[in-house]
């Protein structure tokens, strides 16, 4: 995995200010301290499912998430690695999260909202993707590297092994949000601002915000919220989930502006600190047991 992070890196002409060698090892540090926490966290998962069932509960989530994954490795969407953390994710939102009554995958809302993040993020990484790779910032077509999985959905899963969904489905709705405007403002390529000051700067710069892009986020976050919300209370809680992946978004840009642009941190970790906020954020109101995991019945 660390072989794949470095000729990631070593692949496409290097412009970010934090000296490659070392965005590789912050990047290979985030991988050697979350990817351990996700087996424990599929683990305890899959341990508690026999537990309340039997063998037969399993089946049904271990092979979607096989599926799943070499779904996503097949369309190069991500690499092989990275396919292997996405399949950890993806059990654990499949186990974690399950109302007791309903279809297989209708009443597990964490792997719904996983699904659209991974169709929304899918359609917006293949707009534009002439134009994105003429301007030399589109996504490898060998698709997206393991830190980046854990650096996007790492949050998410780890929230919903310690069943805290309002946490998962922030994260998740961030990781949206942060992918989809980050590709359609490249894509379109029109006015960029840089964050902290407010000035004009070119589309894929660290920081950089439109209003195309901006906006392509936020309903992209909206999405994932919506489809993920069977398990909220009411609608303030997915109020609360929606304005803590939009503060998560506005985050990562803050941060892309400040730390990134001055080569303190790479961009795995910026994406992981900016999931890790608003899952805190969302925390707001999530405080009692209702809104922690299941629906008052």
């Amino acid at each position: 995995m660390g072989e794949e992070i470095q000729r990631g890196a070593e692949d496409t002409d290097w412009k970010k200010a934090l000296p490659q060698v070392r965005d590789r090892k912050q990047s290979r540090w985030l991988v050697a301290v979350v990817v351990p926490l996700l087996v424990l966290g599929a683990a305890k998962v899959c341990v508690a499912a026999v537990a309340d069932g039997s063998m037969r509960s399993l089946l049904f989530p271990v092979a979607f998430s096989l599926v799943f994954a070499g779904l996503v490795w097949v369309l190069r969407s991500a690499t092989l690695p990275a396919a292997g953390v996405g399949l950890l994710v993806c059990l654990i939102c499949a186990l974690a999260v399950k109302e007791p009554s309903g279809f297989e995958l209708s009443s597990r809302p964490a792997l719904t909202a996983l699904i659209a993040l991974f169709v929304l993020t899918f359609v917006a990484t293949r707009y534009g993707r002439t134009r994105k790779e003429a301007r030399g910032v589109a996504e490898a077509r060998s698709g997206r590297r393991a830190s980046q999985v854990v650096a996007n959905l790492g949050v998410a899963a780890l929230c919903a092994a310690a069943g805290w969904y309002g946490g998962c489905l922030a994260a998740l709705a961030e990781a949206t949000a942060d992918t989809v405007s980050s590709e359609v403002g490249q894509a379109f390529g029109g006015r960029t601002w840089l964050i902290t000051k407010f000035r004009r700067v070119q589309a894929g710069r660290d920081g950089g915000v439109s209003f195309a892009g901006t906006l392509a986020g936020v309903v992209g976050a909206a999405l994932v919220v919506m489809t993920g919300s069977l398990m909220l209370v009411g609608w303030r809680d997915r109020v609360v989930v929606l304005f803590a992946a939009c503060g998560g978004l506005v985050f990562d840009s803050l941060l892309g502006a400040t730390v990134e642009e001055r080569g303190w941190l790479g961009n795995d970790l910026v994406n992981f600190c900016s999931t890790v906020l608003n899952a805190g954020v969302s925390s707001l109101r999530n405080r009692r047991e209702s809104c922690r995991l299941l629906r008052s019945r």
